[in-house]
């Protein structure tokens, strides 16, 4: 009986340094920075053999997959404006929008949850999700939930 892989979210600082240089290549090799593995790996500093054995299990939590749905959670400042910028954001970026929900606001914040298509997004979704926490009357954006 195969074992199931198991999926685990973890903060990039936490990783060993081999699972980011595969990372890296993978990135340098996909965006056509190295035409090469032996060129890339030599360029990052790490060897074919560690490449080959951690190439397949790293990936970005948002790899480009079309038709992939996020759902946003937002807290913002009840200040006119504020989720105008933040759709306009979304526009940008060529997120699809599906659903906008804004709740009362309490002690001048309020919830805010979006869900969007990001198959077709020119960005990632972390540079989204930065540009987005730039915006003044921003506190704070995490993701919900990713089909």
């Amino acid at each position: 009986m195969e074992k199931q892989p198991k999926f685990y979210i973890v903060d990039s600082s936490l990783l060993p340094e081999v699972f980011l240089k595969a990372a890296q290549v993978n990135r340098s090799l996909q965006s056509g920075e190295f035409r090469t593995i032996g060129e890339a790996t030599q360029k990052i500093g790490l060897s074919r053999s560690a490449y080959y054995k951690y190439k397949d299990g790293i990936k970005p939590l948002f790899e480009a997959s079309h038709h992939s749905i996020v759902t946003f959670n937002l807290m913002v400042t009840d200040e006119a404006g504020v989720l105008s910028e933040i759709l306009a954001v979304f526009a940008r970026s060529g997120a699809n929008i599906l659903t906008i929900n804004q709740s009362i606001p309490v002690n001048g914040q309020a919830a805010v949850t979006i869900a969007a298509r990001t198959g077709e997004m020119t960005c990632s979704v972390e540079q989204l999700m930065a540009d987005i926490v730039a915006i003044s009357g921003v506190a704070r954006m995490e993701i919900l939930a990713r089909e």
